[in-house]
């Protein structure tokens, strides 16, 4: 398994210091780094590049959301996870189409936060309840209580099962696997996918799938 490199901004110092000594505990992360705000991360990210960066949603300076959207637009490789009180709907969806790569409430536990750090560096999303809720809601307000269907003429059989299985958090490797394809011939899918349907990312793709019905 890879190691990691993990990055962490949040200006409450008690917080940020007892995440980074979590953070040093979980068996993969090999470097911790961590700043007050989203400026000072930016000039970590500059001198050195993480895997993985945990940004707090709140901050003064610069705050999380404008310093993911930094990090997402010049640092593609690097992966997003937001911490947030709050789990606002109309924000996540915007995150996510920005391309965060997970979202965890400060109240999570430590092992759903190891979790969601090596599900977004080897499968670039994690996806959990919260975001489950979050587009499930979002569908059943986008289409009035109405079950979708997933009808789209663009994709084929093989791209719509690669889709879900996408969606079912399998990697490019275990799709393979599954479908006894190799992980190059996977990939090759995912982008097609990608350019059909108009995303750029494995968050978009998996947003897509919900708004059309292949995940219920």
């Amino acid at each position: 398994m890879k190691q990691l490199k993990v990055y962490i901004a949040d200006d409450h110092t008690l917080f940020r210091k007892a995440m980074v000594n979590l953070l040093r505990s979980f068996e993969r992360i090999t470097d911790v780094k961590d700043a007050e705000n989203g400026k000072e991360l930016l000039t970590l990210i500059k001198y050195e590049i993480p895997d993985v960066v945990i940004v707090d949603l709140q901050m003064p300076v610069m705050d999380g959301t404008e310093t993911s959207t930094i990090i997402l637009q010049k640092y593609p490789d690097v992966k997003v996870i937001i911490l947030t009180m709050h789990d606002s709907n109309k924000f996540i969806l915007h995150m996510m189409d920005l391309g965060v790569h997970a979202f965890l409430l400060k109240n999570t536990e430590p092992d759903e936060l190891e979790k969601a750090i090596y599900a977004v560096a080897d499968k670039d999303f994690y996806h959990n309840d919260l975001v489950v809720a979050v587009l499930r809601k979002n569908v059943n307000e986008r289409k009035m209580g109405q079950r979708p269907n997933f009808q789209h003429p663009e994709l084929t059989e093989r791209e719509k099962e690669i889709l879900l299985l996408i969606c079912q958090e399998l990697t490019m490797k275990e799709i393979g696997q599954r479908l006894f394809l190799s992980e190059n011939t996977v990939r090759n899918h995912r982008v097609n996918i990608m350019e059909k349907v108009g995303v750029n990312n494995i968050v978009g793709l998996v947003k897509y799938a919900y708004e059309v019905g292949v995940v219920i």
